[in-house]
């Protein structure tokens, strides 16, 4: 079981120039990439999206791609000669009307060191590339870095999978001992509601005088209407239908939400059907763990 929260980064690097890719992962209904790409890597964008098929199957998952050039060989700097020429033999005679230095080496070296700084005179040069081997570089690197983001991610979610997995566990053991007490009571259920009628009629007629015909016609129907054996049933299905997720080895998000949806159902109708308060309680129980079961359920890919 995988969890859609999760982050990952893979980095790859060749010849000065180094690709990051980072992901990070959020919940959501279907696959949704976010993907932010250097302006010179926007036709890997269909790539990158490739790349995801078959690894996730759920989430928002943001993509950032970073790039970095090194300084190596394939760079130079270029020296413009004579616009430096022309800026030290301002800057000397700039020096002897106002600087008046006592150290004239001293005075070379400022003017050195400034005459450096102009833009212009000492530029770095990249050496012209192949744009068809570029690209195919950029292209290895970006594959390389996302290939080991995906990896990571994998692993981070895999994590979080198996803490969610304990956790829905514990829920679905908590559902199935409230079930376990309803399915005890449910038996009892018809006979306490057919003592309260005979209670209630007492109250108003001479005991002697009930029609027991009439008693035994309306509590067989009441205990058609109130009977829960079937939605018993079908929640102990639904257990372990979803205990049966838990240990599959491909997404199951969608089959979960849909399972606790019918979980719902199912303690609703019993809610409804059982006049008992006995069952009520245990009822609550149940729903309020299948709202947490749902919260979680939304958490899984």
């Amino acid at each position: 079981m995988y969890s859609m929260t999760g982050y990952g980064k893979g980095v790859a690097s060749s010849g000065g120039k180094t690709v990051t890719v980072e992901l990070k992962s959020v919940n959501h209904r279907y696959l949704d990439l976010g993907i932010k790409l250097p302006k010179n890597f926007l036709f890997l964008e269909d790539l990158i999206k490739s790349m995801f098929a078959g690894s996730v199957s759920r989430g928002h998952i943001d993509v950032f791609v970073t790039y970095e050039q090194q300084a190596g060989s394939a760079d130079d700097f270029v020296l413009d000669e004579q616009l430096a020429a022309k800026y030290i033999g301002a800057a000397n005679a700039l020096a002897k009307l106002v600087m008046k230095a006592s150290d004239p080496s001293n005075a070379e070296a400022v003017i050195l060191h400034e005459a450096l700084r102009q833009p212009d005179i000492l530029a770095r040069r990249q050496a012209a590339e192949d744009p068809a081997t570029l690209e195919a570089q950029l292209k290895q690197l970006t594959s390389d870095a996302l290939r080991e983001a995906i990896g990571n991610l994998l692993i981070m979610r895999q994590r979080e999978g198996e803490a969610l997995k304990a956790d829905i566990g514990k829920k679905l053991d908590n559902i199935a001992a409230a079930l376990d007490v309803i399915r005890a009571l449910a038996p009892d259920v018809v006979e306490t509601y057919r003592k309260n009628m005979l209670a209630r009629v007492a109250e108003v007629l001479d005991p002697t005088k009930v029609d027991e015909q009439r008693l035994a016609t309306e509590v067989a129907m009441y205990a058609d209407h109130c009977c829960i054996d079937e939605e018993i049933t079908r929640l102990d299905a639904h257990i372990a239908a979803t205990r049966g997720l838990l240990c599959a080895n491909e997404p199951v998000g969608r089959k979960m939400d849909f399972l606790v949806q019918e979980f719902n159902r199912e303690a609703n109708t019993i809610g409804s059907k059982a006049n008992d308060i006995r069952v009520t309680n245990q009822v609550l129980i149940i729903k309020n763990e299948i709202e947490k079961l749902r919260e979680q359920a939304a958490n899984v890919e």
